[in-house]
């Protein structure tokens, strides 16, 4: 009773204020009095151009995977040479890398010097990067480093679009619409992610330059209008850089994932690198980084990234299960290209050279579920509260690889389409939900900082994902290939000492030939000179379409089965710790105010007004006189 009462005090106390609570049952809440949405044209003029930003930014992600090989070949380098694995791997990774470590820094500087400022130099950073990897130079190596180095460099320029992004569109939107923006926003940018695997495809079949210059006109166009339009709506607080902050989070997560990284390249005889002391002391070293980090934002006057923040039920849970379903959905396209590649494609006679591009196309279910699902589910989100959709949403994923488990390798089409539909609908009715009640939950003027840090947990765990779902794949491949490889080849006529020696080379040249659009067995014998000393018949079997699907198919389904079944794991448990979010809730309190903050008035149980755990779950939390209590 005494708590009930303290309580209720609490709420009195925010509506005599005059700043409204939500009101119950539908979870809309009254602007509280100073807050002013701009509301009208320029919330949409924000959403606009905040999605076609994410969009470029996500679509540059992909685009080159499935660009590589017309890359290397106009650098005029052999992406699957052993000397060359790390060019091939940090073309991939590199940008990934980059925005996971980068968007909390750049968050918080939005937040210290204005989002919209930040953002806009995003635009101009990523256009001039994508002129300066059109105009590359140089071939071989150097042709290469170029490629990689600008790649970090548009990243750079992305992760200022990420950081800022949701951070602008929260201040814009007033709650009740909040959920449909930032499920816009967020679905635009998870589905970039496949539009550039099809887009990757039909513009390096004309000229590989046309995979960076596509980017220039948007990006010139993004750039005029975004700052002809955009403004700054949150009251900007400057503080003193935290470098110590900066540098121990900026190692410690880019040591985590390179060494995450070259944990997929061979090592030592063995398939991956996870036995190099190089690889385990970075994870090491890496995550003592990360607790450094995080001992000394808990310690540090202005924090680069307030640690307290993760008190907030909501902010902790939603962040938690992104991380999550993030892992279990990042490496999923990586899966579905080599199985589509590698296997479906050339047994419905495809060629080799084509099926990177067709895979995209057959991929299109799972980006028509990401964009039927996430508007839908953010515009419900927002009227019956983010849990039952944001956690559904994991449930129907988990169901998905489950699925995907239990087809066979050379599946009827119909069947994978609404599995893999089904896996995008999952995964749209997550993502809004889960993107607007984390924005909601902060205050104000932590928005920017709380969007890099959710940014860095989604491609965090997309880095995560892709080393973890390779490492299981090549692992589960070396345990079955070389014996079926081996008596494969040797039943052609290929010598047994050639072909003893090309089953055990390492299963990553294997994996990424299929993911590049390279005929697996062909490159694999073009240095032994078998091929040309084979019978004409014998040659066309093993350079045909069907032997090498039908030699890898089992190793490569007992792979599959060993990764999908962590990716459902990863979306149960995301889907439990989504569900311990609590109810709706959202902070909707004015603009940072420009001074120091003032310390939160105490209630007769102790807990500071304002405080989240003072408020019933389903409504806001009453705003502080300057600040929220949250240091």
């Amino acid at each position: 009773m005494r708590d009930a009462e303290n309580q209720g005090q609490v709420v009195s106390q925010a509506r005599s204020a005059g700043n409204g609570l939500a009101r119950a049952g539908n979870g809309l809440a009254r602007p509280p009095a100073g807050r002013h949405h701009p509301g009208g044209r320029y919330k949409w003029v924000a959403l606009s151009n905040t999605t076609l930003s994410m969009t470029m930014a996500t679509i540059d992600a992909s685009i080159v995977i499935i660009s590589l090989p017309a890359i290397f070949r106009g650098i005029g380098l052999d992406p699957l040479d052993p000397r060359n694995v790390s060019y091939l791997l940090w073309m991939i990774m590199g940008y990934l890398l980059v925005t996971a470590v980068l968007v909390v820094s750049l968050g918080r500087l939005g937040d210290m010097y204005g989002r919209v400022r930040i953002y806009n130099l995003g635009y101009v950073v990523f256009t001039l990067a994508s002129i300066a990897l059109s105009l590359d130079p140089y071939t071989g190596p150097s042709g290469a480093l170029w490629l990689i180095g600008f790649r970090m460099v548009q990243a750079f320029g992305g992760s200022m679009l990420m950081a800022n992004s949701a951070a602008i569109l929260t201040d814009a939107f007033p709650a009740r619409q909040r959920g449909m923006a930032l499920g816009i926003n967020q679905i635009a940018g998870i589905s970039g992610q496949f539009v550039g695997l099809l887009l990757g495809g039909l513009l390096a079949a004309v000229d590989w330059r046309l995979v960076f210059w596509v980017n220039v006109p948007i990006g010139i166009f993004g750039t005029v209008w975004s700052y002809r339009s955009l403004r700054e709506i949150s009251t900007s607080r400057r503080a003193k850089i935290d470098w110590p902050g900066n540098v121990t989070f900026a190692l410690g997560a880019g040591i985590l994932l390179m060494s995450i990284t070259y944990g997929i390249q061979p090592h030592g005889g063995h398939p991956t690198g996870w036995t190099n002391p190089w690889v385990l002391g970075g994870l090491v070293l890496g995550a003592l980084l990360l607790i450094t980090f995080g001992l000394l934002e808990m310690k540090t006057p202005e924090p680069m990234f307030r640690m307290r923040l993760f008190k907030i039920r909501a902010f902790a849970a939603g962040n938690a299960a992104s991380l999550l379903g993030s892992i279990a959905r990042g490496g999923l396209q990586f899966m579905l290209v080599i199985w589509l590649a590698g296997i479906w494609l050339p047994l419905h006679g495809y060629p080799f050279e084509v099926t990177p591009l067709w895979a995209g196309i057959y991929m299109l279910p799972l980006t028509a579920g990401f964009l039927l699902a996430g508007p839908v589910s953010g515009y419900l989100s927002d009227r019956f509260g983010p849990r039952p959709f944001a956690t559904a949403g994991l449930l129907v994923a988990a169901c998905a690889f489950v699925g995907l488990m239990l087809l066979p390798v050379n599946f009827p089409y119909w069947a994978f389409a609404l599995i893999i539909a089904f896996n995008g609908i999952g995964s749209g009715l997550f993502a809004s939900p889960n993107t607007s009640a984390i924005m909601s939950s902060v205050p104000a003027r932590h928005r920017g900082v709380a969007s890099g840090m959710r940014s860095t947990f989604q491609n965090s765990g997309m880095s995560l994902s892709i080393g973890i779902f390779f490492s299981l794949m090549i692992a589960g491949l070396a345990a079955t290939l070389p014996r079926t490889l081996s008596a494969g080849l040797h039943a052609q006529g290929v010598p047994l000492g050639v072909a003893t020696r090309v089953s055990h080379l390492p299963p990553v040249s294997t994996v990424f030939a299929a993911l590049l659009g390279f005929n697996p067995v062909q490159h694999l014998l073009a240095h032994s000179g078998v091929l040309a000393r084979l019978p004409r018949h014998n040659v066309a079997v093993l350079t045909g379409n069907q032997f090498f699907p039908h030699l890898i198919s089992g190793p490569f389904h007992h792979g599959l089965i060993i990764v999908f079944t962590a990716a459902a794991l990863m979306s149960a448990v995301g889907a439990l710790v989504s569900l311990l979010r609590g109810g709706q809730f959202y902070y909707e309190d004015g603009p940072a105010s420009a001074g120091p903050p003032a310390p939160p008035p105490a209630t007769q149980n102790g807990q500071a007004n304002g405080q989240p755990s003072a408020v019933p779950a389903g409504r806001s939390a009453p705003p502080l006189p300057r600040d929220t209590g949250v240091t």
